[in-house]
């Protein structure tokens, strides 16, 4: 698999990598406190556009069942630790992000 993801949830940032050379860092919104977002390797096992509801633009669904990267209705929480647990990221963004990765793609996410 030529691209992986490393998600940094102190630095609130999604770290996209293609043959081990970083490509692009783009700023997330990831858990609060008492929903923190889970950390360890997953996969992106599920894509859907335009999903509804409080998910943006895209969904990309993780291998950790109910966990996500998803697009935002409200850009203004990026960066902050606000989610249910899912990193969220702004619109333009997750459908860039989604338009590279395919289904397969491992994401680690980092304390």
């Amino acid at each position: 698999m030529p691209y992986r993801i490393t998600v940094s949830v102190s630095k609130r940032r999604l770290y996209l990598y293609q043959n081990n050379q970083l490509k692009k860092a783009y700023p997330v919104a990831v858990g609060k406190m008492v929903t923190p977002t889970p950390t360890g390797n997953y996969k992106i096992i599920n894509k859907q556009l335009n999903p509804g509801g409080p998910y943006g633009a895209m969904w990309m669904g993780l291998s950790k069942p109910s966990y996500g990267i998803h697009g935002t209705n409200d850009p203004g929480f990026i960066g902050r630790a606000v989610s249910h647990g899912c990193i969220r990221m702004v619109n333009k963004d997750v459908l860039e992000l989604s338009r590279i990765v395919p289904v397969g793609t491992p994401v680690v996410i980092l304390r």
